[in-house]
């Protein structure tokens, strides 16, 4: 599920656990009246739901909808096509509680980010056959739980509108509608100043940036986000596959330039990311990077002048710099860098996923529960493992790190999981972004909330 998709889905489904600004990570009381740990061999978790909540097509939250999940995201029926299946490959059994409002789910494996699943919740209705798993979201958006709910699905026009929902049983939404659109990157910008669009996510556009700032009627908002850019090199084929080659680019890459590139015209901090797994102020943060060595990538080359296809996104001039100082700093080395621009929407599928690349940058988004979400972005044949490489000693301590119930025992695997990722030199952390969110100043409740999760029922103009 990538970014713009938890936008749409955080407005319709449950969500039962959310964060706040700092990552703590509680049961949401629309959802859940309490979920925690009654037993810890075997880990046992119980979920108590709020009795009111319901599907949109009248049925209660309930047992079966976590069965459903639980099966459909483990991994053992090879007809669900999934991208990751950390934490549910963990769980053993989920079975009704003591009343028609307990679920409880037994694992058969310790597995630390328990809190991390099944948000969003899906209606069994969508998750028992695989062909509706795959494709019954695609052209609709069939059933809902939340303050809105969905009232048009247009493709062609790239728009996702949803309504206040009336029996939606929490706080009443404040806004009527919301209508989520899909623009091109050089033309977000535009629409904001010209009042088509109420907010617009700036990201790392230093055009889009300043146009909105010089917008009288316009605030930029602003925060610690846990977005972090990155490359990510293929070590499955072509000149990456060689390790002395990507430690070659590894130290070719002045990080510290790219940084202050980057964020000094989004008046943000120009600092560097030592980190896969923890963005700058969350503990268990290490900056493990090395210092640019040029001398060294020249030796590790040997003399070869290897030749390398950056692939990246088409219409964006902050992401095509960034390319071209890439491009410098790595021809200083003695690569041959040939930019490769593509359709921004097909970058991931048709170009990363297929590994039709040898060099990508784009981001990762961190978050509370480092360990489970970015197994399967590191572990050997992760569904989000573009390298298409893996390690053995990684594996083991990413596996570790998931199943220990102590945040600290867990962050202190993770570093070391972290320190042997810098030594293989497959995806190379460059900065973290900072959360820049252009919004029309009379919107409330809604910007950049850093690790906290929206309440849309919240959102309005004032």
């Amino acid at each position: 599920m990538d970014g713009a998709s938890e936008l749409v889905l955080h407005a319709i489904l449950p969500f039962p656990m959310v964060s706040d600004a700092s990552g703590r990570v509680t049961p949401d009381p629309d959802f859940l009246v309490d979920a925690r740990v009654v037993r810890r061999s075997p880990q046992t978790v119980r979920y108590r739901l709020n009795p009111r909540a319901r599907w949109s097509d009248g049925s209660s939250l309930g047992y079966q909808d976590f069965a459903a999940q639980a099966h459909a995201l483990s991994g053992r029926d090879d007809r669900f096509k999934i991208a990751s299946s950390t934490g549910y490959a963990d769980i053993a059994e989920v079975r009704k509680g003591t009343s028609p409002d307990e679920v409880v789910v037994v694992f058969r494996r310790p597995f630390g980010d328990w809190r991390a699943l099944f948000s969003p919740l899906y209606p069994a209705s969508t998750m028992r056959d695989p062909e509706v798993f795959d494709r019954g979201w695609v052209s609709a958006l069939p059933v809902s739980a939340g303050p809105f709910r969905p009232v048009a699905l247009d493709p062609g026009a790239g728009t996702v509108t949803v309504a206040r929902d009336p029996a939606w049983w929490g706080a009443p939404a404040k806004l009527a509608e919301i209508r989520f659109r899909v623009l091109d990157a050089a033309a977000r910008a535009g629409a904001f100043a010209n009042h088509e669009i109420d907010l617009l996510d700036v990201g790392g556009d230093v055009g889009a940036y300043l146009r909105a700032r010089g917008l009288p009627w316009a605030r930029i908002r602003r925060a610690a986000g846990a977005d972090w850019r990155h490359l990510t090199l293929n070590a499955a084929r072509g000149p990456l596959a060689d390790p002395a080659a990507r430690r070659a680019v590894l130290l070719a890459l002045d990080r510290d330039l790219l940084a202050r590139a980057a964020l000094a015209r989004l008046d943000a901090p120009p600092r560097t990311l030592g980190s896969r797994f923890f963005v700058a102020g969350q503990p268990g943060y290490r900056d493990l990077g090395p210092a640019r060595d040029v001398a060294e990538a020249r030796r590790l080359l040997g003399g070869a002048r290897p030749r390398l296809r950056y692939v990246i996104p088409a219409g964006n001039t902050a992401y095509r710099e960034e390319a071209e100082l890439v491009q410098e700093l790595l021809g200083e080395a003695g690569f041959a860098v040939e930019l490769r621009p593509v359709p921004q929407n097909a970058l991931i599928a048709q170009y990363v996923a297929r590994g039709d690349f040898d060099l990508v940058a784009f981001s990762w988004l961190g978050g509370p529960f480092p360990a489970s979400w970015m197994t399967s972005v590191f572990a050997s044949g992760g569904g989000q493992n573009f390298t298409g490489a893996g390690d053995a000693q990684v594996d083991e301590l990413l596996t570790e790190a998931g199943r220990s119930l102590d945040p600290a025992r867990s962050r202190e695997l993770l570093d070391q999981a972290d320190a042997r990722l810098w030594r293989l030199a497959t995806v190379l952390p460059l900065y973290q972004r900072p959360q820049l969110v252009a919004v029309d100043a009379r919107l409330a409740n809604i910007g950049a909330p850093g690790l906290a999760n929206l309440a849309y029922e919240d959102i309005g103009f004032r």
